[in-house]
Parts: C-alpha cells; structure tokens; sequence
C-alpha cells in the first residue's frame, strides 16, 4: 500500500516525542511493506524548503521537507496535493494539530481514504487562552477540527475524550502509542555504564533513579526533585538522574539546595543515547501531575507517556501517578508502584518501596514483557496497518 503520512511541524528526524512518534510509525510500517511518504519539517528548519519542498530518504521510507511556521501550516496545501498526484496513495494519514489539515482536506478533495491521529485534546476547556480567544472569534478552529474529523474514514486516539462529542464513537480507535523494544532494552555491555557513570561521577555503590522527559509542571518534575529531598533526608544512598530539559529546568536545579550533588541533571540526550542513560537506573519514575494541565483534567490522562514504555523496556520497575491509564499500564507489586498524584509524601515512599523490594529484577523482567506483549511499536503499527487496510478496501480515488 502507498500512503502519504502528513507531520506538519513535526522535525524528523528529532529528539521530542512527536519526532518519536512520527518516525516510528513510518519506520513501522515501512517494515511491514509499505510505501510510506512522510511531509514533516527538516531538523534543521530550512526556510527554503517552504519554497521548494526537499526529498530524501530514511530508514526505509521517503521524506518530503515542506518547512512552515505552525500556524502556516495550511500554505503548505499546495505541495501536498501535488505530493498525492505524484505518488497516487492508496490512503492518507495526518497528525492533527489546531492549524494544520492540509493533508486531509487534499485527500479529501481527491477521494482518498484518510485516517486522522489525534494525540491532543482537539477543543481546549474554557480556562485555556486559545480556546477563550477561539471562543470569540466565533470558534473557528473548532469548526475547522470538526470539519477534519468528519474527513476522516477512521480516528486513531490514545483516548477518545480527545475528540469531539459529536464525532461518532465507532469511528474512533484508541490506540497507546509504544516503545522501540528492540533499542530500548536491557544493557548487555557493562563496559559502556561504567564509562558513562564514571562520566556522571556516579558512585558505583549508589542506587539511581530516573526521572526522563520535558521539565513541565505536568511532567511532574518538581515533584520528583520534592521526593528526592525526602529519600535524602532519610538518608537513603541514591542518586536522583534527571534527563532532558524544558522551561521548569532552572527552578528545578535551583530547588536541589543541599543536596545538588546528589541530582545529575544530564540535559537534552539524543534519543538513540538514552537507552544507555537508563541503562544505570534502578528505578524509572513517572510522577505526573495534571494539576497544572486544564485539559488533562477536562478529558483524562490523553497524553501517551512514552516515558513509562521506554523504562518498561529497558526492564525498569516503574513508579507513576494512580491515574487512568496509568494505573492500568502499571500493575502495583508486577511492575511497580503506584503513588497518590500530587502527593510528594507517597511518591517518595512508592520509590522507597520499590527500590527496596526483593523482587525489584522480577518486577523490571515482567515490565519489559508487558510492554513488549502491550506497547511496542511493532504492535502499534501492525493494528495501524489492519485499521489502514479496512480502511481502502474497495476504496477508489481519483
């Protein structure tokens, strides 16, 4: 099957979880046969190719460079249509986002069959700016995101709240996204975490918990620094490992006090390093809190938290928030703990627990099996592909 996958905004390759998501599903696919075509943006944002879109090809399927700002993404309608004369696919795929909708709307008008991924709340709650300035210009981005779901032949969502109430349901498909179980797993080089921890000036005999992703309020950053202090007052022997970056990073550094020998932040890490940063851990956390996140706390937990798959296969316990679908991805006792959201106190003794548990490999060992069983993105794309082929059966385009 030919299929033209639309990322607008999206750089790919790159480190960020939509770069992830977007070259996993198109590497995905592309593994199972497909002629996958991808219109993202360069990683370097070439201005140029806004102009005169550039190819190249990657990991077994073809990019095509359209390079706009965000809220431009539709000027981009143009090079995408001519995209669908050239390659002629059998069906379309486009990443929503509040601006984009080019791709959708090309498929439309040539009669080719169109899947939309949401991964967002598609209509902000009230208490979001963008919703309240949408609001009074007569609403519409809502209007427009209405408009590209009705495109759609199929929906794919983490969780279906991200939709609009009067989209119909057996349009849409939840799907979680996954891990890439054959680079994120367990370090068999021991050579490589000494060199690294050496690097980090890690002792050898400290434990070491994990905390990987955006330092946002939502993440729940600070919270991991707050439990770290407790498991440090009570004299616990770890060493908290904080990588990635983002705009809470210098009130984080600065909330360690004390104690700032005892946290390594390791910055912005190219994602195919990580696995060997999580390689050292002990214990992966996931402290989210949607307290700060509107409409998180509108539609549920939508976000899916590659955090949480990537620690699962590197055959890390994991610690996260008891919230849906958190608590169902993480059995407490199987493959970890689970703590109060927004309760520092439980998270710190959650991480406690498990650090201390007898069965701490066992419980690593059967996350790794639940998410290569679960959330890779091997199943991910083979139910992708099933969804596709339902799709453009009997299907005709001009």
């Amino acid at each position: 099957m030919r299929i033209v996958y639309v990322a607008s905004g999206i750089a790919v390759p790159g480190s960020y979880g939509g770069s992830t998501h977007t070259f996993e599903v198109a590497h995905g696919l592309a593994a199972l046969g497909h002629d996958v075509h991808v219109v993202a943006h360069h990683p370097q944002r070439q201005v140029t190719t806004a102009l005169r879109p550039q190819s190249a090809e990657l990991a077994g399927f073809q990019l095509h460079y359209i390079d706009l700002p965000k809220p431009l993404s539709l000027v981009g309608y143009p090079h995408i249509a001519r995209l669908l004369r050239q390659v002629r696919p059998d069906a379309l795929m486009e990443r929503y986002y509040n601006f984009a909708g080019a791709g959708m709307l090309a498929a439309h008008r040539a009669k080719i069959p169109s899947l939309l991924e949401v991964n967002a709340l598609i209509v902000d709650p009230p208490a979001v700016f963008k919703r309240r300035l949408d609001d009074r210009l007569g609403r519409p981005l809502q209007r427009w995101a209405v408009a590209q779901c009705r495109m759609a032949a199929r929906i794919v969502t983490p969780l279906h709240t991200t939709v609009p109430a009067q989209i119909p349901r057996d349009k849409i498909v939840e799907l979680p996204w996954g891990a890439n179980v054959d680079r994120f797993k367990p370090q068999t080089d021991p050579q490589i975490a000494q060199q690294l921890r050496a690097q980090l000036g890690i002792p050898a005999d400290r434990a070491i918990v994990v905390f990987l992703g955006s330092f946002r309020a939502w993440h729940g950053v600070g919270d991991f620094v707050a439990a770290g202090l407790r498991l440090l007052d009570a004299s616990e022997n770890v060493q908290m490992l904080l990588i990635g970056s983002g705009p809470e990073r210098a009130a984080t550094e600065a909330a360690v006090g004390r104690w700032g020998e005892r946290f390594t932040f390791a910055g912005s890490v190219d994602h195919d390093r990580v696995p060997d940063y999580l390689a050292l851990a002990d214990v992966g956390v996931a402290p989210f809190n949607t307290a700060p996140h509107p409409a998180l706390r509108a539609a549920g937990f939508f976000w899916s938290p590659l955090k949480i798959y990537e620690y699962m296969a590197m055959s890390l316990p994991v610690v996260t928030a008891n919230i849906p679908p958190l608590d169902t991805i993480i059995q407490p006792g199987q493959q970890g703990a689970l703590f109060r959201e927004g309760d520092i106190a439980d998270l710190a003794e959650a991480i406690r627990r498990v650090l201390h548990a007898p069965d701490r490999a066992a419980m690593g060992e059967r996350a790794r099996q639940r998410v290569v069983e679960h959330y890779s993105w091997q199943r991910h794309c083979v139910e992708l592909d099933r969804i596709l082929q339902s799709m453009t059966q009997g299907a005709t385009h001009g």
